[in-house]
């Protein structure tokens, strides 16, 4: 009996596509694959059963007790990815809906506007600060990590002192072999425990922060959100809104100076910043497993029933280098447009903070394209180092020179 083949699927370099994507779209895009934990899964690598999947209402991450596929022997991304620990975001039905109309209020195309001349400040001394340590630097610890960690703990109304802290928990929350499932529940309480304490000391003494308008927001009892739900959301936009950014900051920098060509496109015209982001978006192969869903009926996917029960991967990585939704699909174009990638999923359980990471990523690029223009990687891409036993992948430094 053939085996299945492992997911996430390997790739010979850090930039470029495991050479199986292109196999499975073609021959196999319905396809029974082995997890890390030893569980299959059914993985979609088209763009349209991706978009089709994630898109549908009726299916959601796995939940405590449905006997998902697990990502890991002992579950991964700490209790909270596997539907066992204190994470208990609602995510379908009217509850869903309510705690996306809380928390949508406050990442609003105004608001991302007003908080950009404090992010390009940020990362204007973020880089100045490089600059003066002397190359070699790391991008990603100089500016692809403390940016994003800066922005959403404002966000938050918690003390960026506490980011190393912050940076600890995540990795416990997005592990998948670092750490043993006792650990990663250690960790994960570890954290509940800190927020909790933070949105009661906010409750006391509010400001104008996210954590503050929900709270308000759940005046009186039983309009908003719950402590339970409150402690949910500053976790999970905490782990979201600095580890998956400060990561595509690194990546989109590597894509652009792999081949210096992009850079000095950029460079001759800086007004393809936001499509080049865009781009960069959609190129990056180092999306990690893919999102899962669990599926609470039977559906038909390519002339094949997928029965209720299936633990279905999608693949947004594989499927934004699908030739069928993208022309010319494997170069990158940093004029795109428009550019329908699945980065950020798709349907109602899209990513909520995609403009506030969009803003992050433009900021980024604008600022290092101006204080240095002379950017170039000091190590060959292929050789960069990669992030390891997370759910999250990517280099874990980018050695720069300029």
């Amino acid at each position: 009996m053939t085996p299945h083949p492992e997911s996430p699927l390997p790739s010979d370099s850090p930039l470029e596509p495991p050479a199986e994507w292109e196999r499975l779209r073609r021959q196999c895009p319905v396809a029974t694959v082995e997890l890390p934990s030893g569980d299959e899964a059914t993985l979609l690598t088209r763009y349209d059963h991706v978009k089709s999947v994630l898109s549908d209402a009726r299916f959601t991450r796995p939940k405590a007790g449905e006997g998902a596929a697990r990502i890991a022997p002992e579950g991964a991304g700490g209790p909270a990815a596997d539907g066992e620990g204190a994470l208990t975001l609602p995510d379908r039905g009217e509850p869903h809906l309510r705690w996306r109309r809380q928390v949508g209020k406050y990442f609003t195309a105004k608001r991302m506007t007003a908080l950009r001349p404090g992010m390009v400040a940020t990362a204007g001394q973020l880089v100045d600060d490089m600059i003066a340590r002397g190359a070699p630097g790391d991008l990603r610890a100089s500016l692809g990590f403390p940016l994003p960690v800066y922005v959403i703990c404002d966000i938050l109304g918690v003390p960026a002192e506490d980011r190393e802290r912050f940076s600890h928990w995540s990795d416990a929350f997005l592990n998948v072999t670092r750490l043993t499932g006792e650990q990663a529940r250690a960790e994960h309480d570890e954290f509940a425990e800190y927020m909790a304490a933070h949105i009661e000391a906010t409750r006391k003494r509010p400001g104008d922060d996210l954590i503050s308008m929900l709270i308000k927001g759940s005046q009186p009892e039983g309009q908003g959100l719950t402590d339970e739900e409150l402690v949910a959301t500053g976790m999970g936009l905490l782990v979201a809104g600095h580890e998956t950014t400060a990561n595509m900051i690194g990546k989109m920098v590597c894509l652009l100076l792999a081949d210096r060509s992009r850079w000095e496109r950029l460079l001759a015209d800086p007004g393809l910043v936001r499509t080049a982001v865009e781009e960069s978006l959609r190129f990056d192969v180092n999306v990690g497993l893919g999102m899962r869903r669990y599926l609470t009926e039977d559906i038909e996917v390519d002339g094949e029933l997928l029965p209720s029960g299936t633990t279905v991967v999608c693949s947004m990585a594989a499927a934004n280098r699908d030739e069928r939704a993208f022309a010319d699909a494997g170069r990158m174009d940093l004029t795109r447009s428009p550019n329908p990638h699945l980065t950020f999923g798709a349907g109602p359980h899209s990513c909520l903070g995609q403009a506030l990471a969009r803003t992050e990523l433009q900021v980024a690029l604008e600022v290092l394209l101006y204080k240095v223009p002379t950017l170039r990687l000091d190590v060959p891409a292929e050789e960069l180092p990669r992030i390891e036993g997370l759910l999250v992948t990517g280099p874990s430094t980018v050695a720069v020179r300029w």
